[in-house]
């Protein structure tokens, strides 16, 4: 059995598919960053200083003690946030389909390897020939 999981782990596909995801976690952290911190600024800016984050529809307020203490939390719909990762997916979706463009491309422009092709039997006799012929 352990053997059988170590052929596993060790198959290209799963170790491709791991370092992929890895890759893919670390990528949608850049683009996260990217869509807060740059581009919802600015779409905030263009919309007239709208923070989409704080964007929500409230269900119950939440109820404030006397000594100014929350007792029953805020119940809200962000729909800011669901925004947000909207644009994210959107843009996350975006840069991979360059990437994948970008490298396809680099690919397709690497030079065929020069196949060496090796005489066939019929060849060589008949050169031998040839040579004695002379």
């Amino acid at each position: 059995m352990y053997k059988e999981f170590k052929d596993f782990i060790l198959r290209g596909n799963v170790l491709d598919m791991a370092i992929g995801v890895i890759i893919g976690v670390a990528f949608g952290k850049i683009i996260s960053s990217l869509v807060s911190d740059i581009f919802m600024p600015i779409l905030g800016k263009a919309t007239s200083g709208v923070n989409f984050t704080m964007l929500k529809y409230v269900l119950s307020p939440a109820q404030i003690g006397a000594s100014g203490e929350i007792i029953v939390a805020e119940s809200a719909i962000m729909y800011g946030l669901f925004i947000q990762n909207i644009i994210d997916f959107l843009l996350i979706a975006i840069c991979v389909f360059f990437f994948v463009k970008l490298v396809s491309k680099l690919q397709r422009k690497q030079p065929a390897p020069e196949v060496i092709t090796s005489p066939t039997q019929e060849e060589l006799l008949a050169e031998i020939r040839d040579l004695l012929k002379k």
